[in-house]
């Protein structure tokens, strides 16, 4: 009992991670039509801006953490602005070549302000554990899965509830009878980017004190938000996120009870199959054509 509590406490808590990624790589696709490849770098550039504030000016995780979103949302806008609005009307394999090369971009851009070494950035709640039925629960993860928790619902309420909401749903329905009825689809998209970033970047600073700071810090989690999108649905906001935890879940048991090679190998081939039988994911329809 106490080693599956672990598997699942630990699922929890890196299924967040590939859930917000994943819920970023989902919004920019159904808004912008594209899927972007730079969604992890975009992470890891905020990552590193919370780390090297946080060894230069000495902050606080909390402070750099609110610095590191704050440019994240500025670094969603630019992008969009920059680089995906100019080529609004290119195929979209152009769109996902353009994401490869913010990749590019940015792997430039890192050693440059930042220099080559890895940089270390400290945990929320560094000490401090919970016991349950003999699994040791740490404080940190506890606040991981509460606040990812709480983003997605937040996020979840934004698009179901609010006129925004209504906006990004139109949009990623059909942008161009969108724009006809006088939504203002640009700064949906521009939103969406923004929002993106900041999901990646939260995903960034919860991985970044098990794995330290680096360029492809995030690599891991943007497959497996990929294979979680995929294995949801991309039409869907809700599968991405279901889609998380069951890959989270799937490789902590796997590797745990198999090994961590073969246990990957075997998710990933069980979900290959799964898609097999269903292309869409769980919760993803098949696009309806009207005549």
């Amino acid at each position: 009992m106490a080693e599956i509590l672990r598997i699942i406490f630990n699922s929890l808590e890196t299924g967040s991670a590939y859930a917000l990624a994943a819920l970023g790589i989902v919004l920019i696709f159904r808004t912008s039509k594209t899927t972007n490849f730079a969604q992890g770098m975009i992470g890891a550039l905020n990552a590193y801006i919370a780390a090297f504030v946080a060894l230069n000016f000495g902050l606080s995780i909390w402070l750099v953490s609110v610095i590191a979103l704050a440019t994240a949302f500025l670094t969603g806008i630019t992008i969009d602005t920059l680089m995906i609005r100019p080529a609004k009307n290119v195929l979209p394999v152009s769109k996902q070549i353009i994401t490869l090369g913010i990749i590019m971009i940015i792997i430039g851009i890192i050693p440059f302000l930042f220099g080559v070494n890895n940089f270390q950035l400290a945990s929320y709640f560094p000490t401090g554990s919970i016991d349950i039925l003999g699994a040791t629960l740490r404080f940190n993860t506890i606040f991981v899965i509460t606040v990812s928790f709480a983003v997605m619902g937040l996020l979840f309420w934004f698009i179901q509830k609010t006129r925004w909401g209504l906006a990004i749903r139109v949009t990623a329905s059909d942008e161009t009878t969108s724009k006809l009825m006088g939504v203002p689809t640009a700064t949906v998209t521009m939103f969406a980017w923004a929002s993106a970033a900041m999901l990646a970047t939260l995903a960034g600073l919860f991985v970044a004190p098990r794995v330290s700071v680096y360029p492809n810090m995030l690599l891991n989690v943007q497959i497996s938000a990929f294979f979680a999108s995929t294995l949801g649905g991309f039409s869907t906001f809700l599968g991405p996120v279901v889609g998380s935890y069951i890959i989270a879940f799937l490789r902590n048991f796997t590797t745990f009870y198999i090994s961590d090679i073969w246990g990957n190998v075997m998710v990933y081939m069980g979900i290959l199959v799964f898609l097999y039988f269903k292309p869409y994911g769980i919760f993803g329809k098949k696009p309806q054509k009207k005549v």
